[in-house]
């Protein structure tokens, strides 16, 4: 019996995205449905419509770039928007650029929504939410400034900003109360 790939494409339990030029070539049920919108309302238009804020969507296909093995895969956890309610909520994003050495000519992605396990349960900016991201991954101070381009001292003063917010005491309860539902 042959594989129709389209069938698999269309029904897999994840959100799957097409991509060329950081442009939504096709996408199935799955993300449609994830993201609140209609297939008209994303493909053909940038992933800008995913994000929460267009200095998010610039960061973050600069990290992708900075970042990609030397098979072009990424990965990561970050806060993405529904288009339908404006919603915020955290999902892990994995994908492989076809030409490594044009992360963004074209790409196959896949988003799992996280917000079953993990809940925004504070208003974050940009740059907190992207570190709270960070921190969540196990990364140092050092680290993350590495990834973002800071200062770890910078890094500091925003976990400082995100320990407040959460009422934490440490890092790992920080880490703890942004995990919990």
């Amino acid at each position: 019996m042959p594989v129709d790939y389209r069938t698999a494409f269309e029904l897999a339990p994840i959100g799957l995205v097409l991509s060329a030029n950081r442009l939504i070539v096709d996408c199935n049920r799955q993300l449609l449905s994830m993201f609140g919108a209609d297939h008209g309302q994303l493909v053909g238009r940038s992933f800008e419509v995913l994000y929460p804020s267009l200095i998010e969507f610039e960061r973050t296909g600069a990290r992708i770039i900075a970042s990609l093995d030397q098979g072009g895969f990424y990965a990561d956890d970050r806060v993405m928007k529904r288009v339908g309610s404006g919603e915020l909520f955290w999902c892990h994003v994995s994908g492989r650029a076809l030409d490594p050495a044009d992360p963004h000519a074209q790409g196959i992605w896949s988003f799992e929504d996280l917000s079953a396990h993990r809940r925004l349960k504070v208003d974050l900016t940009a740059r907190e939410r992207e570190i709270a991201a960070l921190l969540i991954d196990g990364l140092s101070s050092k680290m993350i400034g590495r990834r973002l381009g800071i200062s770890p001292r910078t890094v500091d003063v925003y976990r400082a900003r995100l320990m407040k917010k959460y009422a934490a005491g440490s890092t790992p309860e920080l880490i703890h109360k942004m995990l919990s539902a």
